[in-house]
C-alpha cells in the first residue's frame, strides 16, 4: 500500500484497504461533497456519481465543491476533478441526471457494492431503495440536515426508529406502504429551527431550508465512514 494509504491502513489494516480499492459505490446527490470526498480519501476504487444540480452561490457558505472558481459547473464534474486530484486510481462515472423514478430503469443497481441515498425528493428516494433492495444492494439514506445547527444530534439509525425529522416521517410511512421491513439512515434528534423573518423579508423561495456548514457535513462524513465500516466488515479491537 502506497504511503498515500498509510495512516488508514494503521487503524483499518492492509486487507481492508484491498477490499475498498475494490469496491464499487454509486453516490445519489453529490450535495455539499463530505461523503463523496471521504470515500475517496478512503481509497475507494470507483466512485458513481448521480447529479443535475450546478454549484451555485449560495452553495458557498457549506458545501466542499463549492469555491468561487467552481460557480455555475456541473457538481458531478467538481467532484470527478476533486477525486482525481485526491485518488488517480479512482474510476469515476459521473450521471448528469435528476434522478426520479422513470430513472431507476436505467441503473443497474446489482453492479454496485454500495449505494448512498443523498437526494431530496420523497419519489426518488424510494425508488433508489426499492432498486436497492431488489437487488440486494446495501444502501444507506440521508435524512434532512436543513434548518438545523447542532451536528452532535445526528446519529445512525433504522427508519423506523427514527423521530423529530419531518422526512424521516414521510420515509416510514411510504416505506411501511411497500413492505420495507428496515432501512439504515443518518437523521437528527434536532428540531428543525424556523428561518429567520429576516431571511423571509430579503425574498428567500418558501420551503427552501436554511443550512449551516456542521450539520450537512458532518452527515456526509458520518454516511461514508458507515460505507467503509460495512464494505470491510469493521470490528474494533478489543
Amino acid at each position: 500500500m502506497t504511503e498515500q494509504y498509510r495512516r488508514t491502513e494503521m487503524v483499518l489494516g492492509a486487507q481492508a484497504l484491498e477490499r475498498l480499492r475494490d469496491a464499487r459505490v454509486a453516490v445519489f446527490g453529490i450535495g455539499g461533497g463530505y461523503a463523496v470526498e471521504a470515500l475517496a480519501r478512503s481509497g475507494i476504487g470507483a466512485l458513481d456519481l448521480i447529479d443535475h444540480d450546478t454549484v451555485a452561490l449560495s452553495n458557498l457558505n457549506r458545501q466542499i465543491i463549492a469555491t468561487q472558481e467552481t460557480i455555475g459547473r456541473y457538481k458531478v464534474d467538481v467532484a470527478e476533478d476533486r477525486i482525481r486530484s485526491i485518488n488517480p486510481g479512482c474510476v469515476v462515472r459521473t450521471y448528469r441526471t435528476f434522478f426520479l423514478p422513470e430513472e431507476q430503469a436505467h441503473f443497474d443497481f446489482s453492479q454496485y457494492d454500495y449505494v448512498v441515498d443523498a437526494i431530496d425528493t420523497v419519489a426518488g428516494k424510494i425508488a433508489i431503495i426499492m432498486g436497492c433492495q431488489a437487488a440486494g444492494t446495501p444502501v444507506i439514506s440521508a435524512m434532512g440536515t436543513g434548518n438545523k445547527i447542532d451536528p452532535t444530534a445526528l446519529e445512525v439509525a433504522d427508519i423506523y426508529e427514527t423521530d423529530v425529522d419531518p422526512l424521516a416521517r414521510v420515509m416510514r410511512r411510504e416505506l411501511r406502504r411497500r413492505g420495507v421491513p428496515g432501512l439504515r439512515v443518518v437523521y437528527s434528534r434536532e428540531k428543525p429551527i424556523p428561518p429567520a423573518e429576516a431571511a423571509e423579508e430579503q425574498g428567500t423561495r418558501r420551503g427552501v431550508p436554511g443550512s449551516t456548514a456542521f450539520v450537512p457535513s458532518a452527515a456526509g462524513l458520518i454516511i461514508a465512514s458507515v460505507v467503509v465500516r460495512d464494505l470491510i466488515g469493521f470490528r474494533p479491537r478489543k
